[in-house]
């Protein structure tokens, strides 16, 4: 996609499972649209939708969410923690790629017109959208909430930007506009008193809290108006929550992280919490989140650690540890960094089961053993990473938690490859066919023809060769998760390890039928050594599997 816009409805219903696969199948209907995330909190009984796609197909998509939404909910019949102003509580619209705000608000503007002219409710455009000084901040519009709208509808300075005033008590109202990628960021405390979260909330967030005279009065301002202490950091929007009765935490929108980070909160909070006699436990992430902010977040961690990477993959693990974003239920970056979930899987990688064999039975010679080799490595580096996460957290494997946690995180790189290595090998093998198929008229046509097909060959064998390589990688972190991993899970391993061995030994095949046709002797010997050393090194560690799977069955 040449343009990409995000959009990330909130509906206030995050219970009901039907009402919310509604929303998300509304949502998948629409072409040209990739539903990236759906994250429902029952507690806050809200959902929020993340999706993207070029302008009008997200539009259109944005609109048939909020048909489907509004019809379902009713907010008469709402409770819920967050604060929240209707059905469809906000519908922002965020530039990704190749387009600006104002490109986004002109979506917004769209969006509130279609939403008053066929739904009959009202909207408010806020953020970089609205048109208001007093309507820039999203809390200014929604304060007090739905309860309040029936009072002030009557208001004539709360006109909506879109529509008539009116209090319609099924759906209540929205706000829409154009944004900034913000973060809807969590942090957790070990007490089951809001108040704490709420007092941390107040220090935290930009508009800090009231200033109280010593009868706890406000104190109101030469100006008329009531006077603030400010808060710790710019462009921070907070309050204090429960996620159960055991947790409280402090819900926050940071709307610009190259400003204030996720790190920064945290530290922040752990402070103010120890000196109020509780202490964080680690936080969530809301939705998805940009990878740049994990990066800060994990070069900041890695620093404090003593220690200095420039790995991507590092970065995003030392982020993830420090913010303990897997405290609550295990983060995934595939599922959570928007940078991962925009990128497309190839045409194979994305298909189901069914449809992926029954392409695979069908008379076209790809995908063929090459793409199944590198799926077979995959599916059983899945499995390993499986066992990992079984052990992790479980009694009577404490001493292997922190290892089981870095081969988690080794086998899902190697996991992650592989399965974009099903699709690349179907693509060099259709290159080589390319090159059979150029002209041969000429000398010249035949000179540049077989140099094309050299190239592709090459490019035949080269991707086995990381498949060959990408397995034997996974048998190596396979090893120690045989030796400690949860024994209840122990032939999974063995599944796992015989999976990668299977893998490796397909993509050896598909290097060798390849190397025949290689007029290059030193590039066809240099070859054959890596493979035999692969083989080698594969017996090697699939019989110290097996006898640590076997010794514990």
């Amino acid at each position: 996609m040449d343009k990409i816009v995000e959009c990330v409805p909130n509906f206030s219903e995050g219970r009901d499972k039907a009402v919310i696969e509604a929303i998300a199948g509304a949502i998948r209907s629409v072409e040209g649209v990739k539903l990236l995330d759906v994250d429902p909190g029952a507690d806050f009984n809200r959902t929020v939708f993340t999706f993207v796609g070029e302008p009008e197909p997200v539009l259109e998509a944005a609109f048939q969410a909020a048909k489907v939404g509004t019809r379902l909910i009713d907010m008469t019949e709402h409770k819920g923690e967050h604060a929240r102003m209707g059905a469809l509580d906000v519908c922002p619209f965020i530039p990704i790629k190749g387009v600006t705000f104002e490109e986004c608000t002109e979506l917004a503007k769209s969006f509130g017109k279609r939403y008053w002219e066929e739904l009959g409710i009202p909207s408010f455009l806020y953020a970089r959208s609205a048109q208001r000084p007093d309507r820039v901040r999203l809390p200014d519009i929604r304060k007090g909430e739905y309860e309040a709208l029936s009072e002030k509808f009557k208001d004539p300075k709360f006109k909506p930007d879109f529509g008539d005033p009116v209090f319609l008590p099924k759906s209540g109202t929205t706000g829409t506009g154009s944004r900034n990628l913000l973060l809807a960021y969590n942090v957790n405390l070990n007490t089951n008193e809001k108040s704490i979260a709420a007092s941390i909330a107040g220090k935290i967030r930009t508009s800090g809290v009231l200033k109280k005279d010593e009868n706890g009065e406000k104190i109101i301002g030469p100006d008329g108006k009531p006077e603030r202490i400010p808060g710790r950091f710019e462009g921070v929007q907070g309050g204090g929550m429960m996620y159960n009765e055991d947790i409280a935490q402090i819900s926050m929108n940071l709307l610009d992280f190259t400003v204030t980070n996720m790190n920064d909160v945290y530290e922040a909070i752990r402070e103010e919490a120890q000196a109020l006699g509780a202490d964080v436990t680690g936080s969530e992430i809301v939705g998805l989140v940009p990878k740049e902010s994990l990066l800060i977040a994990g070069s900041f961690y890695a620093e404090k650690g003593g220690a200095t990477t420039s790995d991507e993959e590092e970065l995003v693990y030392q982020a993830i540890r420090g913010l303990g974003l897997s405290d609550l239920y295990e983060f995934k970056p595939e599922k959570k960094v928007i940078d991962y979930m925009v990128v497309e899987d190839g045409p194979l990688a994305s298909m189901g089961i069914k449809e992926f064999l029954e392409e695979l039975s069908s008379n076209s010679p790809a995908p063929g053993g090459g793409s199944v080799a590198a799926l077979s490595g995959s599916m059983g580096a899945a499995l390993l990473e499986m066992v990992c996460n079984l052990t992790v957290g479980k009694k009577n494997y404490e001493d292997a938690w922190e290892e089981m946690k870095r081969s988690a995180k080794e086998i899902s790189i190697h996991r992650t490859r592989l399965l974009e290595l099903v699709d690349e090998d179907t693509n060099a093998f259709n290159d080589v066919m390319k090159a059979f198929r150029l002209p041969k008229e000429t000398d010249e046509d035949k000179a540049a023809r077989s140099a094309e097909i050299q190239k592709g060959y090459k490019k035949a064998i080269d991707t086995p060769m990381e498949t060959a390589l990408k397995c034997i990688e996974v048998l190596e972190s396979a090893l120690p998760v045989a030796e400690k991993g949860n024994r209840n899970s122990i032939t999974d391993v063995g599944v796992g390890a015989d999976m990668a061995a299977a893998g490796l030994e397909g993509a050896v095949m598909n290097v060798r039928i390849n190397l025949g046709s290689i007029k290059d002797n030193d590039y066809v010997e240099e070859k054959e050594n890596s493979v035999r050393d692969m083989i080698t090194r594969k017996v090697d560690l699939l019989s110290r599997i097996h006898k640590e799977v076997n010794s514990k069955l």
